[in-house]
């Protein structure tokens, strides 16, 4: 067995261990914990198959940023973790019949996969240069030419979610200052500032004398 064959069991094992431990963690901060040690070990399998691209990713988006906010989350809200008990027999057939379901059409896609092929052979020609392939480079080619319209609707829905987001939780509170863009947008500069014309000097009236005061 070489080295790549061990890390690749190994990785295999922490991912399972970490994927049980996901759905039978009784604590929500410790689930999330074990699916963030999950999440590490995919990206380590990725990077042995040589997807060094999808690696980062995994680690950038799911450990970085929507992880991170899930625990965030979980360990800001007040969960009953008796509440969330109560009734888990009663779900129990239909998630695990929906579970066997999902791994019986995951087995059925990925069992040509496994199978191991030879790789196709490449030709070299006389002369030309050697060029080192980078799966980077090739999803980036095939997202921005073959796939270019899905990545651009994809994007326009990322917007819309975005935006839909922001306009359910903003809430207006009487105790905050806001400004208004369209009226910054409408003002004009003679709304901003006034001149007001003032002589330099400006002479103080003269007081008549007092009179005096009769005895």
């Amino acid at each position: 067995m070489d080295v790549k064959s061990a890390l690749f069991y190994a990785f295999s094992v922490i991912l399972l261990f970490a994927a049980f431990r996901v759905i039978t963690s009784r604590n929500p901060v410790h689930a999330a914990l074990f699916l963030v040690l999950a999440f590490f070990q995919a990206s380590g399998i990725w990077m042995l198959l040589k997807a060094e691209f999808l690696s980062i990713t995994l680690v950038l988006v799911y450990v970085g940023a929507v992880m991170v906010l899930f625990l965030f989350v979980v360990m800001m809200l007040d969960i009953n973790i008796d509440t969330l008990r109560q009734g888990f027999w009663n779900h129990f057939p239909l998630a695990a019949t929906i579970g066997t379901v999902i791994a019986l059409e995951l087995a059925g896609v990925l069992l040509g996969g496994f199978r191991a092929s030879a790789p196709p052979a490449v030709q070299a020609v006389v002369g030309a240069p050697v060029v080192q392939a980078s799966n980077t480079k090739d999803l980036g080619i095939a997202l921005y030419t073959h796939y270019l319209y899905p990545l651009e609707i994809a994007a326009v829905i990322l917007l819309v979610a975005i935006i839909a987001a922001i306009a359910l939780t903003l809430r207006e509170r009487k105790d905050s200052k806001s400004q208004d863009p369209s009226q910054q947008v409408r003002v004009k500069a003679g709304d901003r500032f006034e001149l007001v014309k003032m002589d330099a000097v400006k002479q103080l009236p003269s007081e008549p004398p007092a009179q005096e005061k009769q005895v």
